[in-house]
């Protein structure tokens, strides 16, 4: 197969449809969809890189009708319009091709298929190579000695030997191929119930359609009637099936040369989508007279005396907040040295102190001691504002100095609109200053993947964390304006994410105490778990595999043992992910083998391997970190190490829990909301059924169980409340019927009937559902309980699954994010009683609707009826919110 082609037909067309449906949605800030944009674009300068002497032409479809309609009015006439969200993506598309230089046609009247036809045609008359990248099955067709296709989906190229090996026929046979099956995308009807192995076999025997109606009379039973009854319709088809290789052009194949590639106007509109990655590679190659895409007037400052920082200090404005940033030789808090400090007050004028930079011809440097000593006074007296203040407390408090930051512009870009951005200082400056481009990152950023820090040039740094400084304090003043246009949004930012932060620093720092000894035990029992699983795997598939392979599980399963193939990857082959594991498990012993060792082998190799590891050496703690702004809900997440997925319904993952113990003197408290979403659906829908059962303290799955059932709460057997509880937290996730079958194992029809019952037991409930998603279609946004907002860019999108997945997320996202506000109050609820008390106790962790601290013994009493307390208090409902308590020695036991 040939490696060059003098020529590249793309059909665009094809892309667009591909990238818009098997590509994950993508929206701007101000919900613009760009998924289909970064989608074809991608594909095309993938072909661009990987074909770079070649001539590149993009085809698209024009809008109306083509002369097809003309001889078959029918004529795709099944097909839906376009999505309006896909719509208004072809335009930029259009404009970031022709920006690119690549020559783009779209001819009235005419598919993109005839006029990649018409220039394949031209191109090999005159000797060119053609290929052609496309998904389309008709341009099978075209392949020749000199045409070739490309699957770029599957990177697989296809020629003549490709189409036989594909479709079991020649490419001159493609057309009467497609002909007979017919094309229900195009709506060409072909000859019915003729499929694929059919047309096969009568192309085999009769060479053409031709030649197979001068013999239908040879066909036999209800095939050969068909094909005796419908020969008009079969000839039509082939008309409509034909790609048409001589249409009119203004221009032919010889005149569509790449040109120039326009980079600033590329530039432009990759800002203006916010697509960040291509931004970052073209603004090096922008014209910058023709874009302002840094600051202007800048005075940064070095400082490197006593008297310079004293005259900077003495220029201070009280009333004026200021913006830090640190420079420090590690992410992790806790193996960080801090290297300089950058401070900026007023737009444009920012100072660096360095403190420990270290090469040949260092500058001197103020002493740590010196500044230590003087920060002490200045962090006292100012309003501080910057990006990721919790990891700045962090690092202040590792030199004694007690920080707390007024204006946090990651937490507030989170509050304003969490699925935002990702809500670094690169995203906010493009997004709220227009910035494409700093000024002193690119040689900073390249010179230390080589060095430390420590080892950069004291001024290349300085003017690289000035700069940093000088964009936070824009920022916060721009999120400020915004915040003070959203009170409810403000007060949030305020009451809860900026008090939080200080609070969570302090968790992390304290840490985790860790028995390793017990993990390594728990490590070795896992290992021989695995292998005891192994080997009643390979006794089942009857020969030995990796059961961590996915092609080897797919050999096993689909071709050895042939189990059904629920669910196929973009690349075609069939599926191995886990919920098809799941679905398959309920039938065949060898999917459940699979399903507990990848589970067991998780929680080895995430907890009982890694966790000892992260053993920090001077605290002998683990140090984990709470990501304030990561989650669409509000929830907190947590890494290094991830505490939030240690299971806790499997025998396994509560033994992992008892590994974290407390330390000597000591016990662990932990505290539970009980039910609190469905405490929170019943607050939120009103629901009378719901809010009895909570107001009476009722067992909700076996009240649930009692209501639908049409039975006395006595007689609820277990069976019955494992399924009412599936039903409880299914539908607050959104969970259809399908859903709920498949999770419960019994028929669809059951499953639908269950909730129709609920929803006639808990009418309210189905009426705060329906109100939600009316309430989401026109607003665009849900919120919680406290007012956070949680946008759904895809609320309205004109693909059904899109929208409903958004729709499910309305429902649930009120109740998760109610959760997470809930929680946050209650930790600052909590940290603020623990330092009014007399109590040794300190929070250790958060997780989930958790809350786990370390208590001196004396104390652990008093601390869990306040945790009662002040979580409890932390939301008013209409029901009570029921806080569970429980004390030990370690995690597990506590609960």
């Amino acid at each position: 197969m040939k490696n060059h082609y003098q020529l590249v037909l793309i059909d665009g067309s094809s892309y667009l449809f591909r990238a818009f449906h098997a590509l994950p949605p993508l929206v701007t800030t101000k919900g613009y969809p760009t998924g289909a944009v970064k989608g074809v674009i991608s594909m095309v300068r993938k072909l661009m890189s990987d074909y770079p002497d070649s001539h590149v032409v993009c085809i698209f479809d024009a809008s109306g009708k083509s002369f097809r309609n003309e001889i078959y009015p029918d004529y795709k006439a099944n097909r839906r319009a376009m999505p309006d969200d896909l719509r208004i993506q072809i335009t930029p598309i259009f404009n970031i091709i022709r920006k690119m230089g690549i020559p783009l046609l779209s001819v009235e009247g005419v598919e993109a298929d005839d006029v990649i036809g018409t220039l394949a045609s031209q191109a090999t008359a005159l000797g060119m190579d053609v290929l052609i990248s496309t998904g389309d099955k008709d341009m099978a067709q075209l392949v020749n000695e000199h045409v070739t296709l490309i699957n770029t989906m599957t990177d697989s190229l296809m020629d003549e030997t490709g189409v036989i090996k594909k479709f079991g026929v020649r490419p001159d046979q493609i057309i009467d191929y497609l002909a007979l099956v017919g094309d229900s995308s195009d709506n060409i009807p072909g000859v019915p119930k003729c499929g694929p192995k059919t047309a096969e076999r009568w192309l085999t025997e009769y060479q053409s359609i031709t030649e197979l109606i001068k013999n239908a009379d040879l066909v036999k039973g209800k095939i050969g009637h068909n094909l005796r009854e419908n020969q008009d319709q079969l000839l039509l088809s082939a008309r409509l099936a034909t790609i048409k290789c001589d249409v009119s052009l203004d221009c032919n194949v010889q005149d569509l040369k790449l040109e120039s590639m326009d980079s600033p106007g590329l530039l432009e509109i990759f800002t203006e989508l916010e697509l960040r990655s291509w931004i970052e590679e073209f603004e090096d190659t922008s014209d910058k007279d023709n874009q302002k895409n840094t600051l202007d007037d800048i005075d940064y400052t070095i400082i490197l005396t006593g008297d310079e920082f004293e005259n900077w200090l003495g220029g201070l404005n009280h009333s004026l907040p200021l913006a830090v940033h640190l420079e420090t030789t590690n992410e992790n808090y806790m193996e960080a040295e801090l290297v300089g400090l950058s401070f900026c007050q007023a737009q444009g004028c920012a100072v660096y102190i360095p403190l420990l930079h270290e090469y040949d011809g260092v500058p001197s440097q103020l002493s740590s001691e010196f500044i230590v000593k003087k920060l002490t006074v200045v962090l006292s007296e100012y309003q501080f504002v910057g990006h990721n203040l919790k990891y700045v407390t962090s690092i202040l408090s590792k030199y004694g100095l007690a920080f707390n930051g007024s204006f946090d512009v990651m937490l507030a870009s989170y509050v304003l609109n969490s699925i935002g951005s990702k809500h670094d200082i690169a995203d906010l400056a493009l997004q709220h200053l227009g910035l494409t481009k700093f000024q002193y990152s690119n040689n900073i950023n390249n010179d230390r993947k080589q060095k430390s820090v420590r080892q950069l040039d004291i001024f290349d740094v300085g003017h690289y964390a000035s700069e940093l400084a000088d964009i936070v304090l824009r920022l916060s003043n721009a999120l400020r304006r915004a915040l003070d246009e959203q009170l409810t949004l403000n007060q949030i930012m305020q009451d809860l994410e900026m008090p939080l932060l200080v609070i969570l620093s302090r968790i992390e720092r304290s840490g985790v105490l860790l028995d390793p000894a017990l993990l390594e035990a728990q490590s070795n029992e896992l290992k021989d778990r695995m292998y005891d699983l192994e080997q009643q795997a390979y006794q089942l598939a009857d020969e030995e595999f990796n059961l961590g392979s996915p092609k080897q599980l797919q050999q096993i399963f689909f071709n050895k043992l042939n189990l059904p193939v629920l669910k196929k990857t973009p690349k075609g082959q069939p599926s191995t992910a886990e919920p098809v594991l799941q679905e398959l498990a309920l039938e065949y012993q060898l999917p459940r083998i699979i399903l507990e060792y990848r589970g067991i082998s998780k929680l080895k190799s995430t907890y009982t391997d890694s966790l000892p590891k992260q053993i920090n050496a001077q605290t002998g703690r683990i140090h984990t970190s709470y990501q304030q702004a990561v989650t669409a809900t509000g929830r907190l997440s947590s890494i290094d190490p991830n505490l939030q997925n240690i299971p806790i319904r499997t025998d396994e993952g509560r033994r992992v829990r008892k590994a974290f113990i407390s330390g000597e003197g000591n016990v662990l408290v932990a505290a539970d909301y009980s039910q609190i979403e469905l405490r929170i659906m019943a607050h939120l829908s009103g629901d009378s059924g719901l809010v009895s059962a909570f107001n009476n303290d009722l067992d909700i799955h076996s009240a649930t169980a009692a209501e639908v059932f049409g039975i006395s709460l006595d007689d609820v057997k277990d069976s019955q409340r494992r399924r009412a509880k599936a039903i409880n937290f299914g539908l607050i996730y959104g969970m259809s019927a399908f859903g709920l079958a498949r999770q419960l194992n019994i028929p669809l029809n059951d499953a639908q009937d269950y909730i129709d019952m609920y929803f006639e037991r808990y009418p309210g409930v189905k009426h705060y559902m329906d109100q939600v998603k009316k309430l989401a279609s026109e607003q665009g946004f849900v919120e919680t309980i406290f007012g956070r907002r949680l946008y759904l860019p895809e609320i309205n999108a004109s693909n059904f699954q899109r929208r409903q997945a958004a729709e499910r997320t309305a429902i649930n996202a009120p109740m998760q994010g109610s959760a997470a506000d809930i929680i946050k109050k209650a930790m600052i609820n909590v940290d603020n009683w623990i330092k009014v008390s007399s109590v040794d106790a300190r929070i250790i962790m958060q997780v989930h609707d958790e809350l786990v601290l370390e208590v001196k013994d004396p104390y652990k009493d008093e601390v869990m009826q306040a945790l009662k307390e002040h979580m409890s208090s932390a939301a008013t409902l209409i029901i009570p919110l029921v806080v569970e308590t429980g004390s030990g020695k370690n995690w597990d036991d506590a609960h």
